[in-house]
C-alpha cells in the first residue's frame, strides 16, 4: 500500500483478513506521518460525540490523525448512523478514519450511511474463505515463504484448520521456522507439524451435504458431537436449509431465473451454486422426508420420543449427500 486514503471502510466474516488490512493501513499510516492515532471501540451506550471531540482536539506537534472506528455489532443505531454520514462528508485531509465492522446484513449494506462510505472511502471487504478456496489459499501464503505443498498434504492440511483461518496463518508461520529453506512439504511434514484446529461449525455442514461430500460431513459431524449437547442449533440450520431446496424447486419450476432467486432466496458464499444444484439431486419427495425426519429428531432432543438425536442426525445428513 503506498498511498494513504483518508477513509477505509474494513467489514466481513473473516477475523484475520480484517485484521491483515488493518495492520496493513497502519502501517502505512505510520509511515508518512500519522503519529497521532486513537482507537475507539463503540458497543452499546457509546456517546458519539466523542468522536468529534478527538477529531477537533489538536496535538502539541499538529500531528496528522489516525483514527479507528471500531463498532463491534456492525449496527451503528440512528445516532451513529447520522454521525457517520457526517464523518464521511467532512473528511480531512489531515486525517485518516478507518471504520472497522464484522459481517454485516443486507439491511446495513443497504443504509444510508454504507452507501456513502462505499462511494467515498477505500472499502476492504474480508470474506469467508470456504472450504472450496481454502487450498489455495493454503498454497498462495506458503508461497509467500518460498514454500510449496504436495496435493495430498495440502489436502491434509485444508481438513485440519478448515474454519479457522487464524489458525491455518500461524500453522504456515511454524512451517516457515520448520522449513526455512524453500522446498516441498509432503505429507509426513504436515502431519508432524499440524495441529488438528478445525473450528466445526453447524453451517459449514450445508456445503458438504449439499455437494454430496460424505465424507467431509461426517468429519464436520464428528467434530461437533464432541463439543456440542443436543444438535438443536444444527437441526435448526438443517430445517432451514430444507425449506429453501424447496423453495428452490418451486421457483425454478416456476422458471425462475437463478440470478434472481439467489437475491430473493438471500443465498450466499458457496450456496448460491450448490442450492439449485441441490434441490434438483435430492428432489421434492425426498425434500419433504427429510423434514419429517426433522421433526421427529426435534421430538427426540425434547424426550418426547425415544432414540439418538446425533444417530439420527448423522444419518438424514448422509442421506441427502447422494
Amino acid at each position: 500500500m503506498s498511498s494513504l486514503s483518508t477513509a477505509y471502510l474494513i467489514h466481513g466474516e473473516e477475523e484475520l483478513l480484517r485484521l491483515e488490512a488493518l495492520d496493513q493501513i497502519r502501517h502505512t499510516a505510520r509511515t508518512q506521518g500519522y503519529t497521532d492515532r486513537k482507537v475507539m471501540t463503540i458497543d452499546a451506550g457509546f456517546d458519539w460525540s466523542l468522536i468529534w471531540s478527538e477529531i477537533q482536539s489538536v496535538g502539541l506537534f499538529a500531528d496528522k490523525k489516525f483514527l479507528e472506528l471500531h463498532v463491534l455489532s456492525g449496527k451503528p443505531g440512528k445516532e451513529g448512523s447520522a454521525v457517520l454520514l457526517q464523518l464521511i462528508d467532512q473528511l480531512a485531509a489531515d486525517t485518516c478514519i478507518v471504520l472497522v465492522l464484522p459481517k454485516l446484513d443486507r439491511a446495513q449494506m443497504q443504509s444510508k450511511w454504507f452507501t456513502a462510505w462505499s462511494k467515498k472511502a477505500t472499502v476492504i471487504e474480508a470474506k469467508s474463505i470456504g472450504a472450496s478456496l481454502l487450498p489455495q489459499w493454503i498454497k498462495n501464503r506458503l508461497a509467500q515463504h518460498d514454500l510449496s505443498i504436495e496435493p495430498d498434504a495440502l489436502a491434509l492440511f485444508a481438513e485440519k484448520v478448515e474454519g479457522n483461518l487464524l489458525a491455518a496463518r500461524q500453522e504456515i508461520d511454524k512451517l516457515a521456522l520448520l522449513y526455512p529453506e524453500a522446498q516441498t512439504i509432503g505429507l509426513q511434514a504436515i502431519e508432524n507439524a499440524i495441529a488438528d484446529v478445525a473450528r466445526f461449525d453447524v453451517f459449514q455442514l450445508a456445503s458438504a451435504w449439499m455437494s454430496g461430500d460424505a465424507a467431509r460431513l461426517l468429519r464436520l459431524l464428528d467434530g461437533l458431537s464432541i463439543h456440542e449437547g443436543e444438535p438443536v442449533l444444527l437441526l435448526w440450520a438443517v430445517s432451514e436449509d430444507i425449506r429453501i431446496l424447496l423453495k428452490v424447486l418451486a421457483a425454478l419450476k416456476q422458471g425462475q431465473p437463478i440470478a434472481e432467486l439467489r437475491r430473493s432466496l438471500r443465498l450466499w458464499g458457496d450456496k448460491q451454486t450448490l442450492a439449485p444444484l441441490a434441490a434438483k439431486r435430492i428432489g421434492p419427495a425426498r425434500l419433504l422426508a427429510a423434514l419429517q425426519s426433522c421433526a421427529q429428531i426435534d421430538r427426540q432432543i425434547k424426550g418426547v420420543h425415544s432414540g439418538n438425536a446425533w444417530s439420527q442426525t448423522k444419518q438424514l445428513l448422509l442421506s441427502l449427500t447422494y
